[in-house]
Protein backbone atom coordinates (compact mmCIF):
# COMPACT_ATOMS: atom_id res chain seq x y z
CA UNK A 1 0.00 0.00 0.00
CA UNK A 2 1.56 3.71 -1.05
CA UNK A 3 -0.88 6.64 -1.47
CA UNK A 4 -1.61 9.85 0.81
CA UNK A 5 -4.39 9.68 3.36
CA UNK A 6 -6.16 12.82 4.52
CA UNK A 7 -6.25 13.64 8.16
CA UNK A 8 -9.57 16.07 8.73
CA UNK A 9 -8.95 16.38 11.95
CA UNK A 10 -5.34 18.65 11.30
CA UNK A 11 -5.96 19.08 7.62
CA UNK A 12 -2.72 17.30 6.72
CA UNK A 13 -2.01 14.48 4.56
CA UNK A 14 -0.48 11.03 6.32
CA UNK A 15 1.70 9.34 3.88
CA UNK A 16 1.14 5.71 4.07
CA UNK A 17 4.37 3.57 2.29
CA UNK A 18 3.86 -0.10 3.92
CA UNK A 19 6.48 -1.36 1.58
CA UNK A 20 9.25 0.60 4.12
CA UNK A 21 8.92 -1.40 6.68
CA UNK A 22 11.02 -4.16 4.50
CA UNK A 23 14.13 -1.68 4.84
CA UNK A 24 16.99 -3.18 6.71
CA UNK A 25 18.08 -2.06 10.21
CA UNK A 26 21.61 -1.21 11.17
CA UNK A 27 22.91 -4.24 9.37
CA UNK A 28 26.80 -5.07 10.51
CA UNK A 29 28.20 -6.89 7.51
CA UNK A 30 26.98 -5.19 4.84
CA UNK A 31 26.51 -1.72 4.09
CA UNK A 32 24.77 -0.42 0.17
CA UNK A 33 26.53 3.07 -0.18
CA UNK A 34 30.14 1.08 1.00
CA UNK A 35 32.39 -0.14 -2.48
CA UNK A 36 31.69 -3.10 -3.20
CA UNK A 37 28.97 -3.35 -2.48
CA UNK A 38 27.56 -2.86 -6.30
CA UNK A 39 25.07 -0.24 -5.80
CA UNK A 40 27.83 3.12 -5.55
CA UNK A 41 31.02 3.58 -7.43
CA UNK A 42 34.51 2.39 -6.03
CA UNK A 43 35.24 6.05 -4.74
CA UNK A 44 33.17 9.18 -4.48
CA UNK A 45 33.39 12.41 -2.22
CA UNK A 46 29.78 13.01 -2.45
CA UNK A 47 27.02 11.47 -4.01
CA UNK A 48 23.16 11.27 -4.63
CA UNK A 49 21.66 8.01 -4.72
CA UNK A 50 18.01 7.29 -5.45
CA UNK A 51 15.94 5.65 -2.24
CA UNK A 52 15.79 2.06 -2.24
CA UNK A 53 12.91 2.28 0.29
CA UNK A 54 11.04 5.30 -1.03
CA UNK A 55 7.60 7.29 0.82
CA UNK A 56 7.28 8.88 -2.50
CA UNK A 57 7.48 8.00 -5.93
CA UNK A 58 7.70 9.77 -9.82
CA UNK A 59 5.14 6.83 -10.78
CA UNK A 60 3.26 6.16 -7.83
CA UNK A 61 0.67 3.41 -7.71
CA UNK A 62 -2.59 3.94 -8.20
CA UNK A 63 -4.56 4.42 -4.38
CA UNK A 64 -7.27 2.09 -2.97
CA UNK A 65 -10.44 2.27 -3.65
CA UNK A 66 -11.21 3.27 0.48
CA UNK A 67 -11.41 7.10 -0.20
CA UNK A 68 -14.94 8.71 0.54
CA UNK A 69 -16.07 12.42 1.18
CA UNK A 70 -14.69 12.45 4.48
CA UNK A 71 -11.84 10.35 4.14
CA UNK A 72 -9.62 11.31 0.80
CA UNK A 73 -6.71 9.77 -0.27
CA UNK A 74 -4.07 10.77 -3.69
CA UNK A 75 -0.99 9.42 -5.17
CA UNK A 76 1.58 9.43 -3.05
CA UNK A 77 3.45 11.03 -6.05
CA UNK A 78 6.82 12.76 -5.20
CA UNK A 79 10.72 12.21 -4.73
CA UNK A 80 13.16 10.90 -2.22
CA UNK A 81 16.54 10.89 -2.31
CA UNK A 82 19.50 9.80 -0.28
CA UNK A 83 22.28 12.58 -0.05
CA UNK A 84 25.84 10.05 0.73
CA UNK A 85 28.38 12.51 2.74
CA UNK A 86 31.21 10.17 2.47
CA UNK A 87 32.41 7.23 0.87
CA UNK A 88 34.15 6.38 4.33
CA UNK A 89 31.61 4.32 6.63
CA UNK A 90 33.14 5.85 9.56
CA UNK A 91 33.41 9.53 8.78
CA UNK A 92 31.38 11.63 10.63
CA UNK A 93 30.52 15.62 9.09
CA UNK A 94 32.17 17.31 11.94
CA UNK A 95 35.67 15.20 10.75
CA UNK A 96 34.94 16.38 7.00
CA UNK A 97 37.46 18.76 5.94
CA UNK A 98 35.87 22.09 4.48
CA UNK A 99 36.43 21.53 0.78
CA UNK A 100 34.57 18.37 1.11
CA UNK A 101 31.69 19.54 3.04
CA UNK A 102 31.15 22.78 -0.21
CA UNK A 103 31.12 19.66 -2.30
CA UNK A 104 27.94 18.70 -0.15
CA UNK A 105 26.35 22.31 -0.04
CA UNK A 106 26.97 22.08 -3.76
CA UNK A 107 25.31 18.43 -3.96
CA UNK A 108 22.47 19.94 -1.83
CA UNK A 109 21.65 22.86 -4.29
CA UNK A 110 21.94 20.98 -7.27
CA UNK A 111 19.64 18.24 -6.42
CA UNK A 112 17.36 21.43 -4.96
CA UNK A 113 17.50 22.86 -8.21
CA UNK A 114 16.32 19.38 -9.92
CA UNK A 115 13.44 18.16 -7.85
CA UNK A 116 11.74 21.51 -7.47
CA UNK A 117 11.68 21.27 -11.53
CA UNK A 118 8.97 18.82 -11.35
CA UNK A 119 5.99 21.40 -11.31
CA UNK A 120 3.88 19.13 -9.25
CA UNK A 121 6.79 19.12 -6.21
CA UNK A 122 5.67 21.80 -3.64
CA UNK A 123 8.22 21.57 -1.16
CA UNK A 124 11.61 20.15 -1.20
CA UNK A 125 13.30 18.83 2.71
CA UNK A 126 16.69 18.47 2.94
CA UNK A 127 17.61 16.42 6.38
CA UNK A 128 19.77 14.30 7.98
CA UNK A 129 18.62 11.89 10.61
CA UNK A 130 21.73 10.75 12.72
CA UNK A 131 21.88 7.73 15.38
CA UNK A 132 19.70 4.83 16.44
CA UNK A 133 18.51 7.29 19.17
CA UNK A 134 16.37 9.02 16.27
CA UNK A 135 15.13 6.06 13.98
CA UNK A 136 18.34 5.54 11.50
CA UNK A 137 18.35 2.26 9.98
CA UNK A 138 21.63 2.78 7.84
CA UNK A 139 25.08 3.64 10.00
CA UNK A 140 26.71 4.58 6.69
CA UNK A 141 27.17 8.89 6.93
CA UNK A 142 24.15 10.36 4.77
CA UNK A 143 21.16 12.63 4.90
CA UNK A 144 17.96 12.49 2.87
CA UNK A 145 15.89 14.95 0.69
CA UNK A 146 12.05 14.31 0.18
CA UNK A 147 9.77 16.53 -2.13
CA UNK A 148 6.37 16.78 -1.34
CA UNK A 149 3.38 16.99 -3.13
CA UNK A 150 2.11 19.54 -0.25
CA UNK A 151 3.74 21.88 1.94
CA UNK A 152 3.57 19.87 5.43
CA UNK A 153 1.84 21.29 8.56
CA UNK A 154 4.39 22.56 10.14
CA UNK A 155 6.12 24.62 7.46
CA UNK A 156 2.72 26.06 6.74
CA UNK A 157 2.58 27.08 10.39
CA UNK A 158 5.87 28.79 9.72
CA UNK A 159 5.08 30.42 6.38
CA UNK A 160 1.69 31.61 8.42
CA UNK A 161 3.68 33.28 11.00
CA UNK A 162 6.12 34.77 9.05
CA UNK A 163 3.53 36.14 6.61
CA UNK A 164 1.78 37.61 9.62
CA UNK A 165 4.73 39.38 10.97
CA UNK A 166 5.74 41.24 8.24
CA UNK A 167 2.23 42.17 7.14
CA UNK A 168 1.84 43.58 10.48
CA UNK A 169 5.28 44.93 11.00
CA UNK A 170 6.93 45.12 7.57
CA UNK A 171 9.92 43.50 8.74
CA UNK A 172 10.72 39.60 8.46
CA UNK A 173 10.21 37.40 11.69
CA UNK A 174 13.21 35.49 11.25
CA UNK A 175 15.21 38.76 10.97
CA UNK A 176 14.00 39.97 14.19
CA UNK A 177 14.39 36.75 15.92
CA UNK A 178 18.14 37.06 14.71
CA UNK A 179 18.20 40.39 16.20
CA UNK A 180 17.08 39.49 19.35
CA UNK A 181 19.38 36.49 20.16
CA UNK A 182 22.29 39.00 18.82
CA UNK A 183 21.30 41.54 21.20
CA UNK A 184 20.62 39.60 24.20
CA UNK A 185 23.42 37.24 23.19
CA UNK A 186 23.52 35.11 26.09
CA UNK A 187 21.80 32.06 23.57
CA UNK A 188 24.38 32.82 20.74
CA UNK A 189 26.71 29.57 19.94
CA UNK A 190 28.92 31.71 17.36
CA UNK A 191 28.42 32.95 14.25
CA UNK A 192 30.63 33.79 10.99
CA UNK A 193 30.36 36.48 7.96
CA UNK A 194 27.37 34.20 6.92
CA UNK A 195 25.22 32.47 9.59
CA UNK A 196 24.49 33.02 13.29
CA UNK A 197 23.77 29.79 15.18
CA UNK A 198 22.07 30.27 18.26
CA UNK A 199 19.64 28.23 21.11
CA UNK A 200 16.41 29.42 20.62
CA UNK A 201 14.57 31.85 23.15
CA UNK A 202 11.70 28.93 22.78
CA UNK A 203 13.45 25.85 21.93
CA UNK A 204 11.78 22.82 22.54
CA UNK A 205 15.04 20.16 23.02
CA UNK A 206 17.88 21.60 25.35
CA UNK A 207 19.66 21.35 22.66
CA UNK A 208 17.91 22.48 19.80
CA UNK A 209 20.25 24.63 17.76
CA UNK A 210 18.90 26.97 15.34
CA UNK A 211 21.44 28.19 12.18
CA UNK A 212 19.97 31.11 10.42
CA UNK A 213 21.55 33.31 7.84
CA UNK A 214 22.26 36.42 8.20
CA UNK A 215 21.01 38.04 4.73
CA UNK A 216 17.20 37.69 4.29
CA UNK A 217 16.98 34.56 1.82
CA UNK A 218 14.58 32.11 1.29
CA UNK A 219 16.70 29.04 -0.09
CA UNK A 220 19.55 27.77 -0.78
CA UNK A 221 20.18 28.33 -4.09
CA UNK A 222 20.48 31.63 -3.50
CA UNK A 223 23.45 31.27 -1.55
CA UNK A 224 26.48 33.18 -2.68
CA UNK A 225 30.17 31.90 -3.53
CA UNK A 226 31.34 32.90 0.17
CA UNK A 227 27.60 31.96 1.80
CA UNK A 228 28.24 28.45 0.65
CA UNK A 229 31.42 28.19 2.01
CA UNK A 230 30.18 29.76 5.10
CA UNK A 231 27.62 27.38 5.38
CA UNK A 232 30.00 24.30 4.73
CA UNK A 233 31.85 25.78 7.81
CA UNK A 234 29.00 26.54 9.98
CA UNK A 235 27.32 22.57 9.60
CA UNK A 236 30.79 21.21 10.84
CA UNK A 237 31.02 23.23 14.24
CA UNK A 238 27.36 23.25 14.44
CA UNK A 239 28.11 19.25 14.56
CA UNK A 240 31.17 19.16 15.87
CA UNK A 241 29.84 21.25 18.88
CA UNK A 242 27.21 18.30 19.32
CA UNK A 243 29.74 16.11 19.54
CA UNK A 244 31.95 18.19 22.21
CA UNK A 245 29.13 18.40 24.47
CA UNK A 246 29.32 14.73 25.80
CA UNK A 247 32.21 13.18 24.36
CA UNK A 248 30.10 10.94 21.99
CA UNK A 249 28.49 11.38 18.29
CA UNK A 250 25.31 13.37 19.55
CA UNK A 251 22.22 12.04 17.89
CA UNK A 252 20.06 14.62 16.17
CA UNK A 253 17.47 15.55 13.38
CA UNK A 254 18.68 18.28 11.27
CA UNK A 255 16.14 20.03 9.30
CA UNK A 256 16.26 22.86 6.87
CA UNK A 257 13.22 25.08 6.35
CA UNK A 258 13.05 26.88 3.01
CA UNK A 259 10.03 28.46 0.89
CA UNK A 260 7.77 26.43 -0.87
CA UNK A 261 8.13 25.99 -4.95
CA UNK A 262 5.89 25.71 -7.71
CA UNK A 263 3.12 27.31 -5.94
CA UNK A 264 2.56 30.49 -7.87
CA UNK A 265 3.26 32.54 -4.76
CA UNK A 266 5.91 35.21 -3.50
CA UNK A 267 7.91 34.01 -0.34
CA UNK A 268 9.62 37.00 0.34
CA UNK A 269 8.76 37.39 3.91
CA UNK A 270 9.91 34.02 4.98
CA UNK A 271 13.73 33.12 5.75
CA UNK A 272 15.78 30.17 4.88
CA UNK A 273 17.02 28.55 8.29
CA UNK A 274 18.42 24.92 10.06
CA UNK A 275 16.23 23.29 12.78
CA UNK A 276 17.90 20.92 14.75
CA UNK A 277 16.36 18.28 17.47
CA UNK A 278 18.87 16.28 19.34
CA UNK A 279 17.12 13.94 21.67
CA UNK A 280 19.36 13.88 24.84
CA UNK A 281 19.00 16.16 27.51
CA UNK A 282 21.37 14.79 29.80
CA UNK A 283 25.26 12.44 28.67
CA UNK A 284 22.70 9.18 30.03
CA UNK A 285 19.11 10.50 28.99
CA UNK A 286 17.30 11.02 26.04
CA UNK A 287 14.21 13.80 26.15
CA UNK A 288 11.29 11.97 24.52
CA UNK A 289 8.55 13.34 23.47
CA UNK A 290 5.89 12.52 25.34
CA UNK A 291 1.65 11.87 26.03
CA UNK A 292 1.93 16.38 26.00
CA UNK A 293 4.03 16.62 22.77
CA UNK A 294 2.92 14.51 21.16
CA UNK A 295 -1.04 14.19 21.80
CA UNK A 296 -1.71 18.05 22.56
CA UNK A 297 1.38 19.62 20.76
CA UNK A 298 2.06 21.17 23.98
CA UNK A 299 6.10 20.87 24.47
CA UNK A 300 7.97 21.07 27.85
CA UNK A 301 11.66 21.60 27.44
CA UNK A 302 13.00 20.30 31.07
CA UNK A 303 16.34 22.11 31.08
CA UNK A 304 17.11 26.13 31.53
CA UNK A 305 17.74 27.51 27.66
CA UNK A 306 20.32 30.08 28.67
CA UNK A 307 22.49 27.26 31.46
CA UNK A 308 22.19 24.83 28.30
CA UNK A 309 23.60 27.71 25.83
CA UNK A 310 26.32 27.93 27.72
CA UNK A 311 27.00 24.19 27.73
CA UNK A 312 27.11 24.94 23.96
CA UNK A 313 29.80 27.64 23.84
CA UNK A 314 31.44 25.55 25.89
CA UNK A 315 31.67 22.57 23.80
CA UNK A 316 32.18 25.20 20.51
CA UNK A 317 35.53 26.17 22.40
CA UNK A 318 36.31 22.66 22.85
CA UNK A 319 35.59 22.17 19.56
CA UNK A 320 37.41 24.22 17.83
CA UNK A 321 40.17 24.24 20.02
CA UNK A 322 40.85 20.68 18.92
CA UNK A 323 39.62 19.98 22.74
CA UNK A 324 36.82 18.56 21.95
CA UNK A 325 36.36 14.45 22.53
CA UNK A 326 33.92 12.51 20.05
CA UNK A 327 35.16 8.68 20.67
CA UNK A 328 34.70 8.44 24.25
CA UNK A 329 38.37 8.28 25.32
Amino acid sequence: MAELRWHPLIKDWVMVASHRQNRPQMPKNWCPFCKGSEKVPKDYIVMKYDNDFPALSQNPPIPDNLATDLYKTAPLYGKCEVILYSSDHYATLPELDNLHLNELVKLWKQRFIEISSDKLIKYVFIFENRGEAVGVTMPHPHGQIYGYPFIPKKLELELQSCKEHTDNTGRCLICDMNREEVSFSDRVIFQNDSFIVYLPFFTEYPYGIYISSKRHIQYITQFTEKESSDFAKTLKIAAGTLDSLFGFTFPYMMCMHQAPVNTGEDYDYYHFHVEFFPPMRARDKIKYNASSETGAWAHCNPTSVEEKAEELRAAYRRFVTGKGNTKGE
